[in-house]
């Protein structure tokens, strides 16, 4: 039998709890650096894939490709910088400089990232520090919008609200890209004007400075035909030979619809047939009057115009919405819902007819996926009139479709766009930002 002496068994144990401990010492400091790594790299995910989106954001904004990549690397640099603080837990980080690359209508942002911290217990293991890397890319979608503009006479009530109203939507455009989103401007009272169209060849990128020229010499005045300047952006978008898969019409307007464009049989010899637009007000009750040219801001057509078209001038309201195609049967203006609508030329039938119009136009664009973005000016929205004393608000709620708006035309499976309200003239910056950022967030 062998026996071995208690001392040699107490040296046995030592040198056992010596391994022991530098295992577990070996497991702690791995545990403790790697937890400070893992902080590391979570705060290093966050603050790249910040700086790519916001990347993403700024480089719309520039007149040419070079200004947009610079504008669109110092973005991701500003965000990094700010999202991930020099010596955060005693590391130091740096990011590549972004690419930027421009291609079919598409532009993609890759972010690259990097950080290193000085390890403490590893160090007894020969590792000096602990290096994490991160990568982001973002695609930004190329976008076709259509941007129409009130410009009726309502908008002239308030001083100073016709250049707040041009300033800011001049400032709004900023937000796109000239290169690869396409835009059509148009603004809107008895008529539309389409100020600058898509390229006619469907190309893409916008001419942001004639659209800055035109929003400059607008002029206020007339009532609200908004179906009309609905049925010209939906046709700027139809004769796209290539349609972009993100698609929106930005809709700005101080009051509910009044007005619409037809055609009209009438019995005015050389007017039967004329089309034109009939116009109505915002009171409970009035005269209606016309036609109007559907092609102009506020002129009367030239020999087919009185002051009220109910007295023996419109034989009747036509069925449907025909101001460009005697055809077409897609909008009914004779019906019995959302409001009820009859042949006869009355003030109530042409302003109830208005409203149908625009919030089917509305509901057959978002049918398409077209998502629509509504931003309306002034305490009036908020008030009842018409004569159904409506809330002109929840017309553009219904056209941008809310959760929020009318159970009648709330439909949880269509595109659900914004609706911002400006009480006044002040709170149109910060309603156009929330407008750009949620198109442009879809647009990532």
């Amino acid at each position: 039998m062998i026996k071995t002496s208690k001392k040699r068994q107490q040296g046995a144990v030592s040198l056992i709890m010596v391994f022991a401990l530098v295992a577990l010492l070996g497991v702690l400091g791995l545990a403790i650096d790697s937890g400070f790594g893992y902080l590391m790299r979570t705060r290093l995910d966050a603050a790249a894939d910040g700086a790519a989106l916001a990347a993403g954001h700024a480089v719309t904004r520039g007149n040419n490709q070079a200004e947009q990549t610079t504008n669109a690397q110092q973005a991701a640099a500003a965000f990094f910088t700010a999202n991930y603080p020099g010596n955060f837990l005693g590391s130091t980080a740096s990011m590549d400089t972004p690419s930027i690359t421009f291609a079919s209508g598409t532009v993609t942002i890759n972010v690259q990232a990097q950080a290193q911290v000085p390890v403490s217990f590893m160090r007894l293991f020969g590792f000096d520090v602990l290096k994490v890397s991160t990568h982001s890319e973002t695609v930004r979608r190329d976008l076709d919008m259509a941007f129409i503009v009130d410009v009726t006479q309502s908008m002239t009530t308030t001083a100073g609200q016709p250049a707040a109203v041009r300033a800011n939507a001049i400032s709004f455009l900023n937000n796109f890209d000239i290169s690869n989103d396409r835009v059509a401007l148009m603004h809107f009272a008895y008529g539309t004007v389409v100020d600058v169209p898509y390229k006619a060849d469907s190309s893409r990128g916008f001419d942001r400075a004639g659209m800055t020229n035109a929003i400059n010499n607008f002029a206020f005045s007339g009532s609200t035909n908004s179906p009309e300047a609905f049925w010209q952006a939906r046709n700027q978008m139809n004769n796209l030979l290539n349609p972009s898969s993100l698609r929106v019409i930005v809709f700005f307007s101080d009051g509910a619809p009044n007005s619409f464009s037809s055609q009209f049989q009438n019995n005015v010899a050389g007017c039967d047939g004329a089309v034109g637009t009939v116009a109505s007000g915002d009171g409970s009750s009035g005269t209606p009057t016309g036609l109007y040219r559907a092609d102009q801001i506020s002129q009367k057509t030239t020999s087919c115009y009185v002051s009220d078209v109910s007295k023996n001038f419109i034989k009747q309201l036509p069925a449907f919405y025909n101001a460009h195609d005697p055809n077409d049967q897609t909008y009914a203006i004779i019906t019995n819902s959302p409001r009820v609508v009859t042949k006869t030329p009355t003030y109530k039938n042409i302003n109830r007819a208005s409203r149908n119009l625009l919030e089917a136009m509305a509901e057959n664009a978002r049918a398409n996926k077209i998502f629509v973005f509504t931003l309306g000016l002034g305490l009036q929205l908020t008030q009842p009139a018409g004569p159904d004393n409506e809330l002109g608000q929840d017309v553009l709620k219904c056209m941008a479709n809310t959760s929020d708006a009318p159970a009648r035309c709330y439909n949880a499976q269509q595109p659900v766009g914004v609706y911002c309200h400006a009480a006044t003239a002040a709170d149109l910056k910060p309603c156009y930002a929330q407008l750009a950022s949620a198109i442009l967030r879809i647009a990532q």
